[in-house]
């Protein structure tokens, strides 16, 4: 998987475990984690969507493999570049480590190897959207 080295996957698995069965899905594992943003609202207004701190060796691992995408060749490195550019990188990394951990929950507890074609076609299909949603502003009329 992108980003990911033996010493990375290492840490997960020696801070997680092969048994992801304590978490009911990915998204409760990217909780548990710190990677979700913790949306505070009042009044229908948004406060605050910081993620939680949390001392985690694997939420830091995941940290590292998303910071690390920035240079990979990768359908992900891709998504991270995107990000990166969109948000800026203090909010980009805990969006693709968050995009990351549930990847490594469906790769592990669906004992499947890394597919990158699947990304491929989501990155495809990105491209195709981009490229048909050219917008100029000589198609904007002044009336």
């Amino acid at each position: 998987m992108p980003g990911f080295n033996v010493t990375t996957v290492l840490t997960l698995f020696t801070e997680v475990g092969p048994d992801l069965s304590e978490f009911r899905c990915a998204p409760a594992l990217a909780s548990w984690l710190g990677l979700c943003p913790g949306n505070k609202v009042s009044g229908g207004k948004i406060l605050d969507a910081q993620t939680r701190r949390v001392q985690s060796r694997a939420a830091e691992a995941f940290r590292m493999a998303a910071s690390s995408l920035h240079s990979s060749q990768s359908c992900l490195g891709s998504f991270n570049r995107r990000l990166r550019a969109k948000l800026g990188a203090p909010k980009a990394i805990p969006a693709a480590a968050h995009k990351l951990a549930r990847i490594f929950f469906h790769l592990v507890t669906g004992k499947q190897p890394y597919d990158a074609s699947v990304f491929a076609h989501q990155e495809a299909a990105h491209r195709n959207r981009a490229a048909s949603s050219t917008w100029s502003w000589a198609t904007v009329s002044t009336d």
